[in-house]
């Protein structure tokens, strides 16, 4: 019986922590321009709809060379995908 209890507590932990965004800690000095990030992008496929900075990371929404749709945080310092 206990096990019922707790394998839905445990799901919804891990849901959590799956569902957590990424955090840049690169200090704002050492971040690449946003038109640079933005021209290395394109340059690459990507059509950027929109750009924003969340949790301290450039955050990408548009699609890739394929044209599929994406949602990608990169770190701003070195325009590599934040984990």
């Amino acid at each position: 019986m206990k096990s019922l209890i707790v394998l839905p507590a445990i799901l919804a932990l891990s849901t959590a922590v799956l569902a957590a965004e990424p955090t840049c800690t690169a200090p704002k000095s050492t971040w690449m321009n946003e038109a640079t990030f933005r021209q290395g992008l394109e340059a690459q496929g990507y059509q950027i709809k929109r750009l924003k900075v969340t949790n301290g990371c450039y955050e990408i929404y548009g699609h890739d060379k394929a044209g599929k749709r994406v949602e990608i945080s990169f770190d701003p310092a070195t325009g590599t995908p934040a984990k």
